[in-house]
């Protein structure tokens, strides 16, 4: 048994004393022991090998005590599976050298063997999980199909993913397929993902915003609903779509049992255009960790108000950014604790 399952009690609706706090991208960047480590492993190293991936995921349970641990990972593990090149850059990001921009670069992504290609995440989730020894709930994650497709189209980051929308607007059926190949994958992924051990999983839509509300219905949400439909048996499942406030409606009435929110959505709105019956998490501003630390904790007793204690969990309305100082990460955990002391 989870000692501490805060996290899964609201993930299940349940009457808490306090919401749950856990940060996005909270393994990492933002921590010095963390930084010791990427200054010695390139990013796929860290990723790839699974006693790495352990320590960075348990590094914040130490350090600043959230509720739940988020394996450290990425979400374009899942196109390297499938064939497709990925690198980190330094200063630049991913970078996808072969983009996929006809119906013959599709034929040749493949559904792969999860356990010959993906092996490493579920040894780090058993590693993981023996570390925490239960003092905490562990969540696994995998990007939205419309939000890798966005990578392996574009072949790097963009502000738009133009190219992204044109494949899936000139090539209909080919984007299609693709999308259906990286369903197909994450499916399977995330369901050895529960069976090593997490205790959740997370869909990260980070583009669907870029969609408008019918073009997200087709490319992006009917995807994310296949997922949340294989694995709700499993695993609660938490659907973040960054900018997708639009589809909240749409997205209460699935069997995912939370939904994230980012910052550009009051809590009020994000209550309401649910259905009000959701469990939702989020939304504060990553930037607004830079505020001296009394106005984050009254920042954070104001948000906890406006969402509700129960049905909440307590996040960031998107990733810490790096330049976070480690007290003002402590300080946002810390002010949800002492909510209501």
């Amino acid at each position: 048994m989870i000692k501490n399952d805060l996290f899964l009690r609201a993930l299940k609706g349940e009457t808490v004393q306090r919401p749950p706090v856990w940060m996005m991208r909270q393994a990492g960047r933002y921590l010095p022991e963390f930084i010791a480590l990427r200054d010695k492993y390139d990013f796929f190293t860290r990723c790839q090998t699974p006693e790495l991936a352990a320590e960075i995921t348990v590094q914040p349970i130490r350090r600043i005590a959230p509720d739940a641990a988020i394996l450290f990972s990425d979400i374009l593990v899942i196109p390297q599976a499938m064939g497709i090149d990925v690198e980190m850059k330094p200063n630049f990001g991913p970078y996808l050298p072969n983009p996929i921009r006809t119906i013959q670069d599709v034929e040749k992504v493949i559904v792969p063997d999860v356990h010959e290609t993906l092996g490493y995440v579920f040894e780090a989730i058993k590693l993981t999980k023996e570390m925490l020894n239960d003092e905490v709930p562990l969540i696994g994650f995998a990007g939205s199909p419309w939000t890798i497709m966005c990578y392996a189209v574009e072949g790097k980051g963009s502000k738009s993913f133009d190219m992204a929308k044109g494949f899936c607007f000139q090539h209909p059926e080919a984007a299609h397929v693709l999308l259906q190949k990286i369903t197909d994958t994450t499916i399977l992924y995330l369901k050895e993902k529960v069976k090593a051990g997490v205790n959740a999983v997370q869909i990260f839509d980070s583009w669907g915003g870029m969609l408008s509300p019918v073009d997200y219905q087709e490319f992006s949400w009917k995807y994310i609903n296949q997922i949340i439909e294989a694995l709700a048996d499993d695993a609660p499942v938490i659907v973040f779509g960054k900018g997708c406030w639009f589809a909240l409606g749409e997205m209460g009435k699935s069997r995912a049992s939370a939904l994230g929110v980012d910052w550009t959505c009051s809590p009020r709105n994000a209550r309401y255009l649910s259905g009000g019956n959701i469990t939702l998490q989020g939304n504060f501003d990553p930037s607004r960790l830079l505020s001296p630390i009394p106005v984050i904790k009254k920042m954070v007793h104001e948000m906890i108000d406006e969402f509700g204690k129960d049905k909440y969990i307590v996040n960031l309305g998107h990733g810490i950014l790096p330049n976070i100082p480690v007290d003002h990460a402590k300080a946002f955990i810390d002010a949800v604790k002492e909510y209501n002391q």
